[in-house]
């Protein structure tokens, strides 16, 4: 069996065909999926979300690309975890590829984060672009190793996924790893020990060859294993067993 790590399922491309998008998962033995929250507005439709199917889970964050939001604090994110569907902090993290200028903003939400997933001891969803240096700077120097969690989308060095491996945390793949040109991300999912990885859609974006440039779903997350498993040169039986046990494994799921 396949699981989604990443997915926005409240987004309108995929919320307005739900049913779809379940039945979908279930015809390529995708049997969860973790919807991950960009902001807190829309927050309860995420939550709402992973109430209302025993196979889908939540978290609650602020992507580092919303500005001008009222700032997220520690014991309002802390508040919003504390529920049992709720099994990570994010995503969060840095983004200076969409975003310019004075970003101090965007380094104190980050840490805010990573001193709520702390408080109530559950696990960060991190997305960095453009910023891995002070990315891992800001992990270490917060001690986001106390509470580990995954890097999501992953399309850095391999030196970069080393030092986030050493500060307790996955490495997660999503459709990038599937084109052509994704040479530096085939080269980490050679690399990486199995024991600390994941895959994910991220859908409604980046879907995955051969459905490039389309909606993607968490069905698709099937085609990110096989090439995962075409690159190690092993079965995508254990790439799939794998992934499904890291996933339970790092957000604490019975």
């Amino acid at each position: 069996m396949f699981i989604d790590s990443h997915c926005h399922l409240d987004f309108p491309d995929l919320a307005n065909n739900l049913d779809e998008i379940l039945d979908n998962m279930q015809q390529n033995n995708v049997t969860h999926a973790l919807c991950v929250s960009v902001n807190l507005e829309d927050f309860p439709r995420v939550r709402v979300l992973a109430e209302s199917h025993d196979n889908l889970f939540a978290s609650v964050g602020v992507h580092p690309d919303y500005e001008n939001l009222i700032e997220p604090d520690v014991p309002q994110l802390a508040n919003l975890a504390h529920h049992p569907k709720v099994v990570a902090i994010g995503e969060t993290g840095l983004d200076y590829f969409r975003l310019k200028g004075d970003l101090e903003w965007q380094r104190e939400r980050f840490r805010q984060h990573i001193r709520a997933a702390k408080q109530c001891n559950k696990p960060l969803i991190i997305h960095t672009r453009e910023a891995a240096a002070d990315t891992l700077r800001i992990m270490a120097e917060e001690g986001a190793d106390k509470v580990g969690g995954v890097m999501h989308c992953f399309t850095e060095s391999w030196e970069v996924a080393q030092q986030a491996i050493e500060m307790n945390f996955y490495i997660s793949f999503s459709g990038i790893i599937t084109f052509k040109n994704a040479t530096l991300v085939k080269d980490v999912a050679r690399k990486i020990p199995l024991e600390r990885m994941l895959i994910e859609t991220d859908s409604p974006y980046l879907a995955p060859v051969p459905y490039r440039g389309k909606t993607n779903q968490p069905a698709f997350v099937r085609y990110i294993a096989e090439e995962i498993a075409k690159l190690r040169e092993v079965s995508l039986t254990e790439i799939a067993a794998i992934t499904t046990h890291n996933f339970f494994n790092l957000f604490k799921i019975a």
